[in-house]
């Protein structure tokens, strides 16, 4: 592009601008044009004198990036190819390893939002919060999120190296995955059956489900439909909504979810500078009551988790237990540039909750001031970080299909190849040798005893006892 062109499209940029401001009261237009003026020559400087060539779209992009990142955390330029990738996330199918991640300004590193349960990226090891230093051998530093998503989305079946920094703990871990088309369900269980489906009972005994929704996606509340009708045939009496370490997701998946639970009421509404007021309202259709809940939530259940989470809380229809959520309660709308090729995600509202009460955690707010969802009085469950770490490495194990069979990297543990041989001796009538081996390796495995998840004890205290006490909680 000549630099003629160059100024005449940063000039009928500037002509737009003003007609804009015309009917909205901006900036005059004489500190507009200097401001386009101060950008263009900064845009000719650096084209001309920097120590190499620059790409011009590269140079443009970073100062939409920057001028938004200076905005809010949320807010952000989605070039083309990270647009295809976004849209791939919401849908709940798209190629990779199954993390999202974003750049952290302070380190200018990639940082893991969340990895996706059951994906290479979580299966390998990958936390929340990780910071990755390399991918593949070749440094983050800097590294723009175009190149990252055309990094991490390789071809399906090859295979990728992470070098992490653990947030917790500060220590790196390179972990090694192949990538895969992720095709995620959002609703999970807290174990898996023989068949390796879902269990979605958590006590038998008292009839108590556990649902755990680790996103927001636009199959969210089908999913959860199926899970709540298979509690219902099996006779559920109370249930665990478990919305720890849920990111969140679409707004519509929020809203549909509280409405499973609510038959009338305020769910959320929003609020913001120039854009109308909207207040989402509770249907009666397809309610499911008449069980006390439980919602879960921890410091990182965030945006559409804590929409639910606020709007089950303030209608009294589930007890909060576990920690402080995040506090992004900020809404996002989506704003096609080059014609759909790009788009603008930029911050337009903040969610309230039922109450009135603010969720969205502003800038420099401390912890007396109102954001987030906070557990109902006495139970907050606080854990420590290696208490968290156990929970999620328990998590995962759990997690993982045929988990009971298979170990990390996909070996069969030694049990189960033991197991194996016998059942093959004795289906050919031979007497099995190998007994002692078998009890050998379950008492290796019985040493291995997961981490107690405590804020699903206390969680299941809570249930229990509405249930002892049916007035306690409806």
């Amino acid at each position: 592009m000549s630099r003629r062109n160059f100024y005449a499209i940063a000039m009928l940029a500037a002509v737009s601008l003003f007609c804009w401001q015309a009917t909205h009261g901006a900036k005059p237009k004489d500190e507009m044009m200097e401001l386009y003026g101060l950008f263009v020559d900064t845009v000719e400087q650096v084209e001309s004198n920097y120590v190499r060539p620059v790409n011009r779209r590269e140079l443009l992009e970073s100062a939409l990036r920057g001028m938004l990142q200076n905005l809010d955390p949320h807010s952000q330029f989605i070039n083309e190819s990270e647009w295809k990738f976004f849209r791939k996330q919401i849908e709940g199918k798209y190629g990779g390893i199954g993390i999202q991640v974003e750049v952290d300004p302070e380190v200018e590193r990639l940082k893991v939002i969340a990895p996706m349960v059951g994906t290479p990226a979580y299966t390998a090891g990958v936390l929340s919060g990780d910071l990755i230093m390399e991918i593949d051998g070749q440094s983050t530093d800097g590294m723009t999120p175009d190149k990252a998503v055309e990094v991490l989305t390789g071809r399906v079946g090859t295979p990728v190296k992470l070098m992490v920094k653990h947030e917790l703990d500060g220590k790196s871990e390179t972990l090694s995955m192949t990538r895969a088309i992720i095709d995620m369900p959002s609703v999970l269980g807290e174990s898996r059956k023989a068949d390796d489906s879902w269990d979605y009972m958590l006590d038998r005994d008292r009839k108590i489900g556990y649902i755990r929704v680790s996103s927001f996606i636009q199959n969210t509340t089908d999913e959860l439909k199926r899970a709540l009708t298979e509690l219902k045939a099996e006779g559920m009496k109370g249930l665990i909504l478990d919305l720890r370490d849920n990111p969140g997701g679409l707004l519509s998946a929020a809203v549909e979810v509280s409405d499973l639970f609510l038959d009338s009421g305020s769910i959320v509404s929003t609020k913001g500078r120039n854009t109308p007021s909207k207040v989402y309202e509770a249907q009666k259709d397809d309610v499911y009551t008449g069980f006390p809940m439980v919602v879960l939530v921890n410091h990182s259940s965030a945006s559409a988790a804590e929409i639910v989470s606020a709007a089950l809380q303030d209608h009294k229809r589930a007890k909060v237990v576990g920690q402080r959520s995040y506090g992004k309660g900020s809404v996002q709308n989506i704003l096609e540039l080059e014609g759909g090729n790009s788009v603008l995600k930029l911050t337009v509202a903040t969610y309230q909750r039922p109450s009135g009460k603010n969720i969205h955690r502003f800038k420099n707010a401390k912890d007396s001031d109102e954001w987030g969802v906070s557990p109902d009085p006495t139970l907050e469950v606080k854990l420590t970080p290696d208490q968290y770490l156990g929970y999620i490495r328990a998590r995962r194990q759990k997690d993982l299909v045929s988990n009971h069979r298979v170990k990390k990297g996909g070996e069969v543990s030694p049990k189960v190849e033991i197991q194996k041989a016998e059942d093959a001796k004795a289906k050919d009538g031979e007497k099995p040798k190998d007994t002692d081996k078998v009890k050998d390796a379950d008492k290796a495995e019985a040493a291995k005893k997961p981490a107690p998840d405590l804020q699903l004890e206390k969680a299941l205290s809570v249930i229990r006892e509405a249930l002892a006490t049916p007035t306690a909680l409806k």
